[in-house]
């Protein structure tokens, strides 16, 4: 779900999904758990709005 005026292009999504898999894999299966907490830190940050992310967390979590 996007919760922001931006949005990227399927081919800009999957070239995301390629990196994030490529990197959690770079992780190791030890370190993945913080790769992705130092990732999603640093993606608040750049999204600057705590409310935001938190509805996006939200987001996440539905149907897993």
């Amino acid at each position: 779900m996007n919760t922001t005026s931006h949005s990227l292009s399927l081919t800009d999504l999957e070239n995301v999904y390629d990196r994030l898999a490529q990197a959690i894999d770079q992780a190791g299966q030890d370190k993945a758990d913080l790769f992705l907490v130092k990732l999603a830190l640093l993606n608040a940050q750049a999204l600057g709005d705590a409310e935001l992310f938190a509805r996006q967390v939200a987001c996440a979590l539905q149907d897993l």
